[in-house]
């Protein structure tokens, strides 16, 4: 706009006209220019005509024109990013756009020459306003001359600026009342000027030239001992804050808390002593309070507004404010004779420091209050900290009952007009408390420490810091009747420092800085320490500090490095027995308190609360593998079960849902009865937390209290309303976890959490929503599975694992019955299969108000839960669900000629045909080919061949050639020669192993066919004759089948096709195989039923697979790929589920055949705990997809359903070689102790 001519400013100022019409009501209703500001910012949100306005439309142009290619092109960048493999969500592009245009050098010379256009605009309009006000007044000066002499001319344009109203306040009267407030006027003349002043719009006033003159005489005022007088000062300083910007009220801000700094300094003002105290009643503070509050108002009020002003306003209030509380005091030979500073009064009128807290919140201002802080005015936090000192000083040296006395006056709502020294230094402590803890909040106030004290030999350092914050907590003593229900809030200090410490943990850097540190969680666990001892943990200490506490320790522990310090402190190498960690003292007490072995607090209404309190910390531990692994040995399993069981029989159950005992205050107010319910409760819900782990399932299980948790996870999970989004999400990985199991599928199904879930189904799929209107029919679905039903889908298959197909299904007909009502709803995964799956009658097909898209869910699901090779035997063999389908597609065709059929090729037929090739062909990701589910487009949508007899068409097996068996070369003979008889059996172990290793990274695709048979066959037989490596007796193989196995034995399988078909040769192989430690977790039907394992593991019918492999895959998973670890969180799923389901079929359809044969040599050459590294490495090798799959909301599916492409176990040798150094001995010494575990 460099051609800026004249026509362009009349236009301008057309178009501001037109604005300034359109918002003129909004505006002259404004009770202040700050608000009529305010009211054009938001014009956009609250004005439905904005984009019409002329001016708005002038500006979007401008912009474009000026800004449109550069935009493009950034665009652009971020699109061809995106194709590189970086990840920009939409809000990411915006963000990114928008910076990278706000700080070009075109988007700055914009702003420039736009300021420039608008500048000359505003100012010929101001001028032609100026002309029409000169001229109205002119006319009033005519009609009126009797009011020439008047102060105020009423400005009433009639130009076309008539929105614009004002009242000028002229230069004469502000001299006029300058003269009267002269200290030597009378009293009246002096009031009649103020109340001049207070009428007069402070904008007008701030704006004349002797504003400054005025300014000094009303902060000389202010001193003045007539309280009328000073009231009306203050009066006209409130008004000013209210209506005027803050380049006024700054400086009526400064100037007030100038006065205040001298007033402080002086001494011939009389201020109380500590000694004396605060009568709130005396004139003399009265009126110091009501100046002091004025601040403190402005303060919380000036940081929602001045970043719209020039920073050094705002550096000026900062800078004022700090020098202000900074004033100190020469100090008395007696401490009680101390004259209060600023800082008191401060604390007084706001006792938890929200101005600081306010002012800190912007990056804007709290740079400025950091900088000064550190620079001129570090005293303060230097005092606050003297403070906090000086009160657990006072702590550990005086009574209960006269400590309790200060903190009982904050929070007392009944009138106090008189403040005890001692009050006014616990209201100190207070306001120190709260400014220090959203200081420690930013790194920048970290900084400023360590703080030397005086009288103090070394400096105090933030560790010094938080553990003086833990001492308080437990030194200080907690009134038990002192509860919110009571006081609107709790001012006692374990409660204030309790905030502080939570506010702190919220903050993840802060809490790793400041809390996250040996010294300081020995400073949280010292009364627990004493208290194990015998001794007492500190005066008067009391059961409340106990659950303060237990707070934060739960807080540190639901964040990773909170938990690795709790578990393993902070010298990782160091010896339980020599320095307990957090966890093994949090246990232990946890232990002692469950089986009242320590006895605190006899009688203690609230004991249950400290109870529930410490267990919920061992519960964010021990809810993980690796706490898990640490509280292992204190078996609070059977501790919270046998507690649980006490309770249940003491309690007697009500119909009504009773909350959590959760809060602290409740516990009083509630029955006896409600009182051992919610214990209860609690401690259902600690026990099902357990299930979060395969090997803490084995443990829930153990209980015999499976059913009881499952139910009560459910009535909690029905309870929508009371259950937070948090726990919910938690709920639906432990129920991926329960239902892995068949005891947990059961209780699952006895509890009615199954049948609300397919009821839920079925109102999403074929009734809809209850509560839209018929008026507004559904919505016709896109997708195969509409969104609708997306969370139902996938909570079936998180439900649907084989143990649970097995338990809900096994030995059950479906209905098929004659007729359907349509109000018949399913209840059961019988039902689903009959109504959506098994759809061979008319009458079913009838029973569907929305036959395709449910029948479509119900192939969907069907696809899903037949990737599990057990389920689809047993679905097969039960349902013949494969002759339905072929039976459906062969209805599903029309006649083209005499003897010829075409299929019809529609959403039903695509579904059934990929179900059908999915569940008769047996392959890997190279050996089979799965016909997609989609239409392509062209002139063949669909060119795969449908069918509807056997055998498959030739089109979906791969055409990648056999390759024959692979000759013997040196490697192959190398490795061979190997298995000859040694002396020194332990050396040709090793030395097989290498070889093997070796010939894996080099030549991996030799160890195949009849090589690989020889070798397994060669090395077991070896093995077996070295007596350390015998983990299992020699018994026949029958006797390693006992009972009824539901499954097939997929490993058998493996092995029978890997010896070429020769089942001498197999059997051979599997008597010697069975006697070693890999047999238990390779050989999964190996242990079934085997009376090598526990009783109490037996009667769980879990298998060591799924409590020890899958235990340490989720262990190690979330140490090696975390971003995986926390994916499969995000999505409700659990690593264990899918890693049992790849182990139990070994890996077929998920690997090619050569690589189940790698995976196999691999676990039997180099051990059982390869298993878990291989599962690793996949996981590893997914990472990708794995993140893809979390955010389109599919990764059951995803994993279940497709093949691991591109995975080759020789790839990722070297990375399984790591991981045996880092863990095998840990996995080896739990492998081995599956026979005798005792958990």
């Amino acid at each position: 706009m460099a051609h800026f001519s004249g026509e362009d400013e009349v236009m301008l100022q057309a178009m501001l006209r037109q604005l300034f019409q359109s918002v003129k009501e909004k505006i002259t209703g404004a009770p202040s220019l700050e608000c009529a500001e305010e009211i054009l910012l938001r014009l956009e949100e609250t004005d439905e005509n904005f984009h019409n306005y002329e001016f708005v439309k002038y500006l979007r142009q401008y912009i474009c024109n000026t800004l449109g290619s550069m935009i493009e092109e950034e665009m652009e960048k971020c699109t061809s990013g995106q194709n590189q493999g970086e990840e920009f969500g939409y809000d990411t592009v915006v963000q990114h756009v928008t910076k990278r245009t706000q700080e070009s050098k075109e988007y700055k010379e914009m702003m420039h020459s736009l300021k420039n256009i608008m500048m000359v605009v505003v100012e010929s309009m101001i001028n032609k306003f100026e002309e029409d006000e000169t001229r109205s007044q002119d006319r009033q000066r005519k009609v009126q001359k009797e009011q020439s002499g008047s102060c105020c001319t009423d400005n009433c344009s009639d130009s076309d600026s008539s929105f614009n109203q004002s009242y000028k306040f002229c230069q004469g009267k502000l001299q006029l009342i300058l003269d009267q407030l002269d200290p030597g006027q009378p009293k009246e003349v002096r009031y009649e000027a103020l109340q001049a002043l207070c009428s007069a719009p402070p904008s007008d006033v701030l704006s004349c030239e002797n504003w400054t003159t005025l300014c000094e005489k009303l902060t000389t005022s202010l001193s003045d001992p007539d309280p009328m007088f000073t009231d009306r000062i203050l009066k006209f300083y409130a008004q000013t804050f209210t209506l005027s910007p803050l380049h006024m009220t700054k400086e009526i801000y400064t100037s007030l808390a100038k006065y205040l700094e001298l007033y402080f300094l002086s001494r011939e003002n009389h201020l109380p002593t500590l000694s004396s105290g605060v009568d709130i009643t005396s004139p003399n503070v009265t009126r110091l309070l009501k100046k002091v509050r004025l601040l403190n108002e402005y303060q919380k009020e000036v940081p929602s507004f001045w970043i719209r002003h020039p920073e050094k306003y705002m550096e000026e209030i900062v800078e004022s404010t700090l020098s202000l509380l900074s004033v100190k005091h020469e100090q008395s030979h007696l401490a009680s004779q101390k004259i209060l500073d600023p800082i008191y009064f401060f604390a007084l009128v706001d006792t938890k420091a929200v101005w600081f807290k306010k002012w800190m919140h912007a990056y804007y201002s709290r740079t400025a209050v950091l900088r000064l802080l550190e620079k001129k005015y570090k005293c303060l936090i230097t005092t606050a900290v003297q403070q906090c000192v000086q009160y657990l000083e006072l702590c550990e040296t005086m009574k209960a009952d006269e400590i309790l006395g200060h903190s009982k006056h904050c929070g007392n709502k009944q009138k106090n007009f008189y403040y005890s020294g001692q009050e006014l230094q616990y209201i100190y402590f207070i306001h120190s408390l709260c400014l220090l803890g959203r200081l420690l909040i930013y790194t920048q106030g970290r900084k400023l420490f360590p703080i030397k004290l005086k009288n103090r030999k070394d400096s105090v350092s933030l560790t010094n810091l938080l553990v003086l914050f833990t001492q308080l907590i437990y030194y200080s003593p907690s009134c038990r009747k002192m509860a919110p229900v009571v006081y609107s809030e709790n001012y006692s200090p374990a409660s204030m420092v309790t905030d502080v410490l939570r506010m702190l943990c919220d903050q993840k850097e802060c809490a790793v800085e400041c809390l996250y540190n040996s010294t300081v969680t020995e400073a949280l666990l010292q009364p627990i320490q004493n208290l194990m001892k015998g001794t007492a943990a500190a005066p008067d200490f009391s059961e409340i500090a106990l659950i303060h506490i237990a707070d934060i320790l739960a807080r540190i522990a639901s964040v990773e490095e909170g938990l690795i310090l709790l578990l393993y402190g902070e010298n990782m190498n160091s010896s339980e027995e020599e320095s307990p960690t957090g966890a093994h003292i949090i246990a232990k007490f946890s232990k002692k308190l469950l089986e009242d072995a320590i006895s605190i607090f006899p009688g203690s209404e609230t004991l249950p609360v400290v109870k529930g309190a410490f267990i919920s910390v061992c519960r964010q531990i021990y809810s993980t593998c690796e706490g898990l692994q640490v509280l292992l040995p204190y078996g609070l399993h059977d501790s919270i079960a046998k507690a649980w069981k006490k309770t249940s029989l003491l309690s007697e159950r009500i119909p009504t849902p009773v909350e959590g005992s959760d809060s602290v205050s409740s516990v009083s107010q509630e029955s006896p009865n409600s009182v051992a319910v919610a214990w209860e409760d609690n401690l259902l819900d600690d026990l099902l937390n357990f299930a979060a782990t395969p090997k803490g399932l084995l443990l829930l299980q153990r209980t015999g209290a499976i059913s009881d948790c499952v139910t009560f996870m459910f009535s909690q999970y029905a309870k929508q309303p009371q259950v937070n989004r948090q726990k919910k999400f938690g709920y639906e990985v432990l129920v991926v976890q329960v239902a892995s199991t068949a005891a947990g599928a059961v209780a699952l199904q006895n509890s009615g959490f199954i049948s609300a879930l397919i009821t839920e189904l079925w109102a999403n799929l074929e009734c809809g929503r209850d509560d839209v209107r018929l008026t507004h029919p559904r919505a016709t679905p896109v997708d195969p599975i509409d969104r609708s039903c997306q969370k139902s889908f996938l909570a079936l298959v998180n439900l649907l694992s084989f143990p649970a197909v097995y338990e809900l299904t096994a030995n059950q007909e479906l209905p098929n019955k004659a007729e359907y009502s349509l109000r018949e709803v399913p209840t059961c995964i019988i039902d689903i299969l009959d109504r959506l799956i098994v759809l061979n009658s008319e009458a079913k097909i009838r029973s569907l108000l929305n036959y395709e898209q449910s029948h479509t869910f119900g192939l969907r699901l069907l696809s899903v839960v037949c990737c599990d090779l057990d389920a689809l035997l047993l679905l097969e063999a039960q349902y013949q669900v494969s002759s339905m389908l072929l039976h459906a597609q062969e209805e599903n065709t029309f006649e083209t000629s005499e003897n010829h059929r075409s299929f019809i090729i529609d959403g039903l037929s695509v579904e059934r045909n990929h179900v059908l090739v999915r569940i008769n062909l047996i392959g890997g990701p190279l050996e089979r080919i799965l016909p997609p589910r989609m239409l392509e487009k062209g002139d063949d949508p669909y060119p795969w061949p449908m069918f509807s007899s056997y055998p498959l068409p030739h089109a979906y097996l791969s055409e990648g050639a056999q390759s024959a068996d692979v000759k013997q070369d040196n490697d192959i003979g190398n490795l061979l020669s190997c298995f000859k008889m040694s002396d020194k059996q332990t050396e040709w172990i090793e030395n097989c192993r290498k070889q093997f290793c070796k010939t894996m990274k080099s030549k991996p695709d030799v160890v195949r066919g009849s090589v690989l048979g020889e070798l397994l066959e060669k090395f077991v037989l070896l093995l077996t004759e070295n007596p350390s490596e015998c983990y299992f007796p020699s018994v026949e193989y029958t006797v390693c089948l006992q009972g009824n196995y539901a499954g097939h034995d997929w490993f058998v399988s493996s092995l029978f096709i890997i010896m070429l078909g020769d089942k001498e040769k197999t059997l051979h192989f599997l008597q010697h195989f069975s006697r070693l430690l890999t047999s238990a977790f390779l050989w999964v039907p190996r242990l079934h039923m085997s009376r090598y394992l526990p009783v109490d593991t037996l009667e769980t019918g879990i298998r060591p697979v799924y409590f020890c492999s899958a235990y340490y895959i989720e262990m190690l998973l979330k140490a090696e790929v975390p971003l995986v670890f926390s994916a499969f969180h995000m999505s409700g799923f659990a690593p264990s589920q899918i890693c049992l389901q790849w182990i139990t079929q070994c890996f077929w359809n998920y690997l090619d055949w050569i690589e189940i044969c790698h995976y196999i040599a691999t676990c039997v050459v180099l051990g059982p705990d390869y298993q878990v590294y291989i599962c690793i490495a996949i996981l590893k090798h997914l990472q990708r997809d794995i993140l893809h799959h979390t955010q389109t909301q599919d990764l059951q599916v995803f994993l279940k359903e497709e093949a691991l492409h591109g995975f080759r176990v020789s790839n990722y040798f070297e990375y399984m070689e790591t991981l045996e150094q880092n863990y095998r001995p840990v996995l080896l010494r739990d492998m081995r102790s599956v026979r005798g575990q005792s958990t």
